[in-house]
């Protein structure tokens, strides 16, 4: 019986491709079939969430590796907190990438809770009229949903920025005051590059970083809070 199924099965026709064509038109059919992609997409976003996090931790570990180097006696070079800068950047790039891929699950998985599970709480509640064909669509070719210039900046800004400004504090401290008789100029040279080209560098390089980190930009991410201020839905009233 199973043999002659296989015979008749003609990948070629639609209604043998389009297996879940039933399940698309049947509500009951639907509405068990979403619980299960739901706790996949979610499982891949966690997934992501947690490279998200294993990128910051390895950039912790390298500014705290840098800061004792660079502190661990007068005669320790202070370039390893601008090779650790260094090193934030590359983190930076690694980090914008998978937080554009974090961010593609997430704006699927909150699609889903915005039409489905938050319209079963609160039918009065707006919808997407085309949710299903976005996501149907995204499913067969993803595409990432926020912009490069965005995710930059929105890590930057919660993260990167932050870890570069101890390095910078850092840098400061090391060629001045923890070396109080040598110049700044003289201490912030590195081997073949005079002070003053390295310290006009780095102010540069953070002028421009705080630029990218502070300029508006158009808000496209999916799925972040909004506001500032506590919800008060938990008051009794």
């Amino acid at each position: 019986m199973g043999d002659r199924e296989d015979e008749e099965f003609d990948p070629e026709q639609r209604h043998a491709r389009e297996v879940a064509t039933k399940a698309a038109e049947e509500r009951s059919d639907f509405l068990s079939l979403i619980p299960h992609y739901y706790r996949g997409e979610v499982s891949q976003m966690s997934t992501r969430l947690d490279r998200l996090d294993l990128t910051i931790d390895w950039a912790i570990a390298v500014i705290v590796a840098m800061l004792a180097l660079s502190f661990e006696s007068t005669d320790s070079p202070p370039y390893f907190l601008l090779i650790g800068m260094f090193a934030m950047v590359m983190f930076l790039l690694f980090d914008v990438r998978r937080y554009r891929t974090y961010d593609a699950t997430r704006s699927r998985v909150r699609m889903i809770e915005e039409n489905i599970f938050a319209n079963a709480f609160d039918p009065e509640g707006a919808v997407h009229r085309d949710w299903r064909e976005k996501i149907g669509a995204d499913l067969r070719k993803p595409t990432v949903k926020v912009s490069l210039r965005e995710a930059m900046s929105r890590r930057l800004k919660r993260i990167y920025f932050p870890l570069l400004t101890v390095l910078l504090v850092a840098w400061l401290f090391r060629i001045t005051v923890f070396v109080p008789n040598e110049s700044p100029l003289a201490t912030a040279a590195v081997p073949g590059i005079p002070g003053v080209v390295v310290i006009g560098g780095v102010f540069l390089f953070y002028l421009l970083t705080a630029v990218v980190t502070f300029w508006p930009t158009t808000r496209e991410a999916k799925g972040e809070f909004h506001g500032e201020e506590a919800g008060d839905w938990k008051a009794e009233k």
